[in-house]
């Protein structure tokens, strides 16, 4: 009889290590509430010029969707977008409101104000 081989096991070859992906930055900032201030003060002090910072909030909403995704460039050119909106309102709302001071100013105060405020309520009603 014939003595059977000796036994050799197989061994797998060498696990790979999964790629190593790098982690998105923490200090990415969206600038949402920013936006969000800002749009509603422009829209306050500058009527419907404000609402241009709803571009602002789209962008600032776009940041934490795009790194969760992997996309870590994607989201840092939308944070850089959503700041340059949030600035764009902000100088809208600041504006906004010193143009609204100028008028009460050149109104004779807030007691002008209020006498113009009574006298168009006189004419409506």
């Amino acid at each position: 009889m014939s003595t059977p081989p000796p036994f050799e096991p197989v061994m797998p070859p060498p696990a790979v290590p999964p790629p190593s992906y790098s982690a998105p930055p923490a200090n990415l900032p969206n600038h949402l509430v920013w936006n969000i201030v800002a749009t509603v003060l422009a829209t306050c002090f500058c009527c419907p010029i404000g609402l241009i910072g709803i571009v602002g909030i789209v962008y600032a909403s776009q940041v934490n969707s795009k790194l969760a995704a992997g996309d870590i460039e994607g989201a840092r050119q939308a944070s850089n977008s959503a700041k340059t909106w949030a600035i764009v309102s902000s100088v809208l709302a600041v504006l906004g409101l010193l143009i609204s001071a100028g008028m009460i100013m050149s109104m004779g105060g807030i007691e002008g104000y209020m006498q113009w405020l009574q006298s168009l309520q006189g004419m409506a009603g």
